[in-house]
């Protein structure tokens, strides 16, 4: 038989001076063991491996001890002798979490009134205390509330919010801290010297990081690094018994991304995969790294970094040649991808892209970023350009008269008086505002010009601002519109509400805004239906509902029943909140679903309220589970077989 202890029990502190980061615990139960102020019922609080349990016993030796050296123990007496070999009958250890019931506290209730043989007190320390169930805690209650003079009770939780209020209002609580990195460094060092182990302060580092606060994690990864890299722990060696990435691949990554170097990083990357790490690790990290190269920046922010010795002047040196623009774009890139990488269902592109977009901005680290924390991608052509993007120049640019110019055009019902007169030539002169084009041009869905054949074979009679006989002027199925109108003749989307106002509404424009030249408000354009327009939106509707779902996932539920009648998509919602949303968005959304349907012609879109859909559709996960029971009654039979309950 070994034997060997592991170091988390070996190096147990038996003092409150060997006591790790929880000198403000140690402190305030030395003063009251000094004074004699022992109150009867203790709660330990906090995360694992900090020394709740270790603190309960020292207390419970330290009071128990019949010639105390202050606050300490003798550790001569009978009574630590006993604790130290133990044999002691005063101090009592009790695992909530499997003796939780309610005859196992009566059995703890019949032990309270026992009086101590050896020793002043009964100490009963009851660890994972939330285990106990509500009606065990309600019976331990009164004892707890007034217990014999010789009982204290000593209750350690890792989780004190699932304690009920009347147990905590009956103990003093202590909340124990996380470890900090630096103590855990000089306790690790403690331990090495003790077994003649050599260690770098950057091994040690890792360990501390990697234990997250806790020391009793920390003692067993260090048992594990020693059993690895024998008498002399290796940095790398380290990172690598752990399945850590090191630090070096991080600072490597960040030089590379200084530099706008994008591909040495992908390669970078892709050899970090090959070693097992996952996308989401990589990139946790590396926000991590960001993080502290910003904190050490500036004197003030450096005690923020949790590092030691030589790691910590790597971060100083390295943050002195970053720009703090650099690391505000990088870490906003970086979180914004953590918050979306666990829908992709491809994460290694999504990492990929991030930093290409990170390198974009070392590349351009002397160039101010835009305030909203976008990053610059791709000029969009007018093909693929949205309706809004476009609208908003043309609302900005109308002069302030045009309204007032508009208001007599519709006083008068006479909008030739304003029409701007022709040259010889027949063309009307400029326009004074770029605001007098519908809102189909201003949204940018202008595309390739037709043929010239095209083009010349429109008569030259037709009238100002109307289109020739027979010319479509919706979006056709290779998505083309004439890019030379005839004179005076402008474009408008074939979509529903083909009245100006109503249009420049739902782009985004002044509804009051003038007629442009040669128009009519009056008169109703000259539109062509396309005759397999219902055929084509069914055959497209996967498509449409793709678009949809990426473009606006609110509207979702009402798209999937859609119906098609001739030219005009029917959905239904439950509010009328819901329709008008749609009906702003509807201009956009039109004219995508008729590109993507390769319609020739006019669309228009119906929405109608019906509030049965709302109490039709499921809201609660009660009532999900009960609709799907009821739609197929095997359900109930698998939730029974495998004893699924909802939450």
């Amino acid at each position: 038989m070994s034997d060997f202890i592991v170091s988390a029990r070996k190096y147990r502190p038996a003092t409150f001076a060997s006591v790790v980061g929880q000198k403000h615990i140690t402190s305030t139960l030395k003063n009251a063991i000094e004074r004699g102020q022992l109150a009867h019922a203790y709660l330990f609080c906090g995360p694992r491996g900090v020394g709740k349990t270790t603190c309960a016993r020292i207390f419970a030796k330290a009071i128990n001890c019949l010639n105390p050296n202050g606050s300490e123990a003798c550790n001569e007496c009978e009574s630590c002798r006993s604790f130290n070999e133990g044999r002691s009958l005063n101090i009592h250890e009790l695992d909530a979490a499997s003796n939780n019931s309610v005859e196992d506290i009566r059995t703890l209730i019949e032990q309270v009134r026992i009086i101590p043989q050896v020793g002043r007190y009964s100490v009963f320390i009851i660890d994972e205390v939330h285990m106990l169930s509500a009606a065990a805690f309600n019976a331990f209650l009164k004892t707890l509330e007034e217990p014999p003079a010789h009982a204290i009770f000593i209750l350690a939780t890792t989780e004190k919010h699932k304690i009920i209020p009347t147990i905590l209002s009956r103990c003093q609580i202590y909340d124990f801290n996380r470890i900090r990195v630096e103590d855990g460094v000089e306790y690790l060092k403690y331990i090495a010297s003790q077994e003649g182990i050599a260690a770098d302060e950057e091994s040690l580092n890792l360990i501390a990081q990697k234990a997250d606060g806790g020391m009793r994690d920390a003692l067993s990864m260090f048992d594990k690094a020693v059993s690895f890299c024998g008498k002399a722990l290796d940095y790398r060696n380290v990172a690598q018994t752990l399945n850590v990435l090191d630090y070096d691949t991080y600072f490597g990554v960040t030089e590379m991304l200084l530099a706008g170097n994008y591909v040495d990083t992908l390669v970078t990357f892709d050899s970090v995969l090959s070693r097992g790490f996952s996308g989401q690790t990589f990139m946790a990290g590396l926000n991590r790294h960001m993080r502290d190269l910003l904190m050490a920046k500036r004197p003030e922010t450096l005690r923020l970094i949790e590092m030691t010795g030589t790691l910590l002047e790597r971060y100083r040196t390295q943050a002195g040649a970053c720009d703090v623009e650099f690391l505000f774009g990088a870490i906003s890139c970086l979180t914004e991808l953590d918050g979306k990488i666990r829908q992709s269902s491809n994460q290694r592109l999504f990492v990929e892209l991030g930093l290409m977009k990170i390198a974009g901005l070392g590349q351009k680290k002397n160039d101010s970023l835009t305030s909203s924390g976008e990053y610059p991608l791709p000029t969009l052509t007018p093909r693929t350009a949205g309706p809004a993007s476009a609208a908003a120049p043309a609302a900005a640019g109308q002069p302030a008269t045009a309204t007032a110019q508009a208001a007599e055009v519709s006083a008068t019902g006479n909008p030739a008086t304003n029409a701007p007169a022709a040259n010889a030539s027949g063309n009307p002169a400029a326009p004074a505002s770029a605001t007098a084009q519908p809102a189909a041009q201003a949204a940018g869905a202008a595309t390739a010009p037709p043929p010239a054949a095209t083009s010349a074979a429109m008569p030259a009679a037709s009238p100002a601002g109307r289109p020739a006989a027979g010319t479509s002027v919706g979006p056709t199925a290779q998505g083309t519109l004439p890019a030379q109108p005839a004179p005076g003749m402008k474009r408008r989307p074939l979509i529903s509400g083909a009245s100006l106002s109503e249009l420049l509404a739902s782009a985004g424009g002044d509804p009051d805004e003038e007629p442009s030249d040669g128009e009519t408000p009056d008169e109703p354009e000259t539109v062509r239906i396309d005759p397999d327009c219902a055929e084509k939106l069914e055959h497209a509707r996967s498509r449409i509902l793709n678009l949809i779902k990426e473009k606006r996932p609110r509207f979702v539920p009402a798209f999937e029943l859609m119906t098609f009648r001739d030219n005009t998509i029917s959905v239904s919602v439950p509010t009328t909140e819901l329709r008008e949303e749609i009906l702003r968005s509807k201009t956009g959304m039109l004219m995508r679903i008729a590109e993507l349907a390769g319609i020739e012609g006019m669309i228009e879109l119906e929405v109608a309220v019906n509030e049965e859909i709302r109490a039709a559709r499921p809201i609660k996960l009660e009532d999900r589970v009960r609709y799907i029971t009821e739609k197929n009654p095997l359900v109930a039979e698998l939730r029974k077989a495998l004893d699924l309950e909802v939450e």
